[in-house]
Protein backbone atom coordinates (compact mmCIF):
# COMPACT_ATOMS: atom_id res chain seq x y z
CA UNK A 1 0.00 0.00 0.00
CA UNK A 2 1.17 3.23 -0.90
CA UNK A 3 0.03 6.38 1.33
CA UNK A 4 0.12 9.88 0.33
CA UNK A 5 -0.79 11.48 3.81
CA UNK A 6 -1.27 10.14 7.36
CA UNK A 7 -4.60 8.69 6.22
CA UNK A 8 -8.12 8.73 7.55
CA UNK A 9 -7.43 8.54 10.98
CA UNK A 10 -4.53 10.91 11.59
CA UNK A 11 -6.65 13.41 9.79
CA UNK A 12 -9.04 13.09 12.81
CA UNK A 13 -7.00 12.87 15.38
CA UNK A 14 -5.34 16.33 13.64
CA UNK A 15 -8.94 17.69 13.37
CA UNK A 16 -9.65 17.02 17.47
CA UNK A 17 -6.07 18.14 18.60
CA UNK A 18 -6.98 21.83 16.19
CA UNK A 19 -10.76 21.85 17.86
CA UNK A 20 -9.63 20.62 21.65
CA UNK A 21 -7.21 23.81 21.40
CA UNK A 22 -9.51 26.44 20.24
CA UNK A 23 -11.69 25.33 22.33
CA UNK A 24 -9.24 25.78 25.29
CA UNK A 25 -8.08 29.35 24.03
CA UNK A 26 -12.02 30.28 23.61
CA UNK A 27 -12.34 29.19 27.34
CA UNK A 28 -9.82 30.97 28.54
CA UNK A 29 -10.77 33.82 26.50
CA UNK A 30 -14.26 33.77 27.91
CA UNK A 31 -12.94 33.38 31.41
CA UNK A 32 -10.61 36.51 30.78
CA UNK A 33 -13.74 38.31 29.73
CA UNK A 34 -16.36 37.21 32.37
CA UNK A 35 -13.13 37.80 34.86
CA UNK A 36 -13.02 41.81 33.34
CA UNK A 37 -16.88 42.34 33.21
CA UNK A 38 -17.38 40.52 36.71
CA UNK A 39 -14.57 43.68 37.63
CA UNK A 40 -16.35 45.80 35.80
CA UNK A 41 -19.57 45.78 37.73
CA UNK A 42 -17.84 45.41 41.03
CA UNK A 43 -16.11 49.12 40.11
CA UNK A 44 -19.30 50.56 38.99
CA UNK A 45 -21.53 48.80 42.07
CA UNK A 46 -18.57 50.70 44.30
CA UNK A 47 -19.10 53.84 42.28
CA UNK A 48 -22.48 54.09 43.22
CA UNK A 49 -22.93 53.09 46.30
CA UNK A 50 -20.44 55.47 47.08
CA UNK A 51 -22.32 58.18 44.87
CA UNK A 52 -25.39 56.79 46.81
CA UNK A 53 -23.47 57.59 50.52
CA UNK A 54 -22.22 61.34 49.13
CA UNK A 55 -25.70 62.04 48.75
CA UNK A 56 -26.84 60.26 52.10
CA UNK A 57 -24.47 62.46 53.87
CA UNK A 58 -25.44 65.47 52.14
CA UNK A 59 -29.03 64.82 53.01
CA UNK A 60 -28.02 64.10 56.81
CA UNK A 61 -26.34 67.60 57.02
CA UNK A 62 -28.69 69.65 55.11
CA UNK A 63 -31.77 68.55 57.80
CA UNK A 64 -29.94 69.54 60.96
CA UNK A 65 -28.91 72.94 59.07
CA UNK A 66 -32.59 73.63 58.14
CA UNK A 67 -33.92 72.44 61.22
CA UNK A 68 -31.53 75.13 63.05
CA UNK A 69 -32.89 77.88 60.75
CA UNK A 70 -36.45 77.03 62.37
CA UNK A 71 -35.80 76.65 66.08
CA UNK A 72 -34.53 79.88 66.28
CA UNK A 73 -37.49 81.72 64.26
CA UNK A 74 -40.16 79.37 66.39
CA UNK A 75 -38.23 79.86 69.58
CA UNK A 76 -38.89 83.49 69.27
CA UNK A 77 -42.04 83.63 67.94
CA UNK A 78 -43.16 81.24 71.53
CA UNK A 79 -41.18 83.73 73.72
CA UNK A 80 -43.08 86.61 72.12
CA UNK A 81 -46.48 85.10 72.48
CA UNK A 82 -45.15 84.31 76.04
CA UNK A 83 -44.55 87.76 76.88
CA UNK A 84 -47.97 89.12 75.01
CA UNK A 85 -49.64 86.69 77.32
CA UNK A 86 -47.82 87.82 80.53
CA UNK A 87 -49.04 91.30 79.52
CA UNK A 88 -52.30 90.48 78.42
CA UNK A 89 -52.63 88.62 82.21
CA UNK A 90 -51.09 92.25 83.80
CA UNK A 91 -47.98 90.52 85.09
CA UNK A 92 -45.93 92.96 82.24
CA UNK A 93 -46.38 96.81 82.01
CA UNK A 94 -46.69 98.27 78.26
CA UNK A 95 -43.12 99.62 78.73
CA UNK A 96 -41.61 96.27 80.56
CA UNK A 97 -43.58 94.17 77.12
CA UNK A 98 -42.10 96.72 74.89
CA UNK A 99 -38.61 96.67 76.33
CA UNK A 100 -38.71 93.00 76.31
CA UNK A 101 -40.17 92.37 72.69
CA UNK A 102 -36.87 95.07 71.69
CA UNK A 103 -34.04 92.94 73.40
CA UNK A 104 -35.62 89.36 71.73
CA UNK A 105 -35.77 91.34 68.38
CA UNK A 106 -32.43 92.16 68.90
CA UNK A 107 -31.01 88.97 69.60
Amino acid sequence: MNRRGPGLLGAVARTAVVAGTASAVSGRVQRRQQARFAEDDSEQMAEEQMRQQTQMQAARQQAPQQQAAQAPADDLIGQLERLAELKKQGILTDAEFEAQKARLLAE
